[in-house]
């Protein structure tokens, strides 16, 4: 007999076995169990985290030849079928193969028939959000006055794409991401049954790995059971992910407060030895420094345990939040900034020297307890801004909108990481998000580090780029000249600042 992957052989044939949606499961079974049946269902969410699973399910529920139920018995012919994907009056549509209206007019005029076999003939639709707007606008009618012996259950990754009239015709359902202890739980059942030895710290790293997604997690425990040749462990699992050991994660961070870059290349080259994957290192970094934070913020929310914790709390002491937040964003970007370095390990490297280069304090003390001195630090934020802020906003490299919303506002407060400026009611359409989210890029290229902009709408003083040129034009001899001599008017909203 040949093997069947876990995926597939462990999929959930009913409600009571599904792990992670026990929102959506609740609602469908006082549905079917008070006979509230809806002609159309939308489930959305991330791939491998239930929707097919939940569709098919459903179409037991609605043609178990036991009677509609939230249990359906699994042993009659309709049940069996439905699970092995033969069943004549369930109807699945791939809608990234078969997008066209043409397609989709053909299999709605089918819908007419009654079911062969069912109670119910169901139609199940993945990715639906894939169908062209003349298909989806073929479905319409049929989704709004289906025949009785009809249901639609439909599926998508990104709901955003489907049409409006179509959302307003279905219940819809949002699945979640399976959090990692959920997904490792299941996992260490399923090994349980299987007969396969395996660690706790394996399956934690394969949960963190699947990023929310059962089906994901499953596909990777087959491949660390083959890969551990029958069992589970913490160093095959890995050496399969090219994983790092969190120890390295806080050797680097200490490095880094001790301002020791030998040492911090050091454990950089052990990692390339061990053919470590640098994206996921810094993946690995950034949820490290998210801990960090956290112990900074609530010290009673530590994850750790053992030794890390103590090493967790000690980062926590060493690192100024300021800083934690800093290498936060450095090794989000350096992660982006990786398929552009000459090659991982460089991008890497640079990323961790990125981290000395910005750091806020003096270097400390290898390995001792002593406080670290503080740098004067408004010498450094406030290198190249003098205050001057019309000025400033002519420099900035910007352009378009946004460049006028620098020009047209006003400077309120600066203290080196905030900066908050103030913009005319009659400029307000250029406080857009948008615009702003320019203009802080812009200020985080020029101070070498991120920015907090707040952006507000009320009355300024007159002290802004636009006022500033307005006031230098009015000012000008031939400027005046013309408007004495000539009766000449100034047309305000046509005057630019220069660079």
């Amino acid at each position: 007999m040949s093997y069947q992957v876990l995926a597939r052989k462990w999929r959930p044939r009913n409600f009571e076995s599904l792990v992670g949606q026990e929102h959506v499961v609740k609602a469908l079974r006082h549905a079917l169990d008070e006979k509230r049946l809806h002609h159309a269902y939308l489930f959305s969410g991330t791939r491998g985290v239930g929707k097919t699973t939940l569709a098919r399910i459903l179409a037991k529920c609605l043609n178990c030849e036991t009677g509609i139920s939230s249990r359906p018995c699994g042993i009659c012919s309709a049940c069996v079928e439905i699970d092995s994907g033969r069943y004549v009056d369930l109807i699945e549509v791939d809608a990234a193969t078969n997008t066209k209206v043409d397609e989709m007019r053909q299999l709605l005029e089918n819908a007419v028939y009654a079911p062969t076999r069912g109670r119910f003939k169901v139609y199940v639709i993945d990715e639906v959000h894939m169908l062209s707007t003349s298909a989806f606008n073929a479905m319409l009618k049929t989704l709004e006055e289906p025949p009785e012996h009809v249901k639609f259950i439909l599926a998508t990754t990104d709901p955003q794409k489907i049409p409006v009239t179509v959302l307003s015709r279905c219940l819809q359902f949002n699945l979640k991401q399976m959090p990692p202890a959920a997904i490792a739980a299941h996992l260490a059942a399923i090994l349980r049954e299987e007969n396969i030895a395996a660690e706790d710290a394996a399956l934690k790293l394969l949960a963190d790995c699947a990023r929310g997604s059962m089906r994901d997690a499953l596909s990777l425990l087959d491949q660390g059971i083959a890969h551990g040749g029958g069992k589970v462990t913490e160093q095959s699992v890995r050496a399969m992910l090219g994983a790092i050991d969190d120890a390295y994660l806080y050797s680097l961070l200490e490095a880094v407060a001790r301002r020791d870059a030998k040492g911090l290349l050091a454990i950089a080259e052990e990692l390339r030895a061990r053919s470590a994957a640098f994206d996921g290192a810094l993946q690995d970094l950034g949820s490290l420094l998210h801990r960090v934070a956290l112990a900074q913020a609530a010290p009673g929310a530590l994850d750790a345990g053992g030794a890390l914790r103590e090493r967790l709390a000690g980062l926590a002491k060493a690192l100024d939040p300021e800083d934690v937040q800093l290498f936060y964003q450095i090794a989000i970007h350096g992660r982006q900034d990786l398929p552009f370095a000459p090659d991982d390990f460089a991008g890497f490297t640079m990323a961790l020297l990125r981290m000395l280069a910005f750091a806020t304090g003096e270097k400390a003390v290898a390995g001792g307890g002593e406080k670290r001195a503080e740098a004067p630090r408004a010498a450094r934020r406030e290198a190249g801004f003098d205050g001057d802020w019309p000025k400033l906003a002519n420099a900035l490299n910007l352009g378009g909108v946004a460049k006028q919303l620098a020009q047209a506002s006003e400077l309120q407060r600066f203290d080196g990481e905030s900066l908050e400026l103030c913009v005319p009611p009659a400029a307000k359409h250029l406080a857009e998000k948008s615009f702003q989210d320019k203009l802080r890029g812009a200020l985080q290229e020029h101070f070498g580090q991120p920015v907090r902009l707040t952006v507000r709408v009320g009355e300024t003083g007159g002290n802004t780029a636009r006022d500033r040129a307005a006031a230098a034009i009015s000012q000008d001899a031939f400027v005046r000249d013309l408007v004495e001599n000539f009766d000449a008017t100034i047309v305000e909203s046509s005057i630019k600042p220069s660079q």
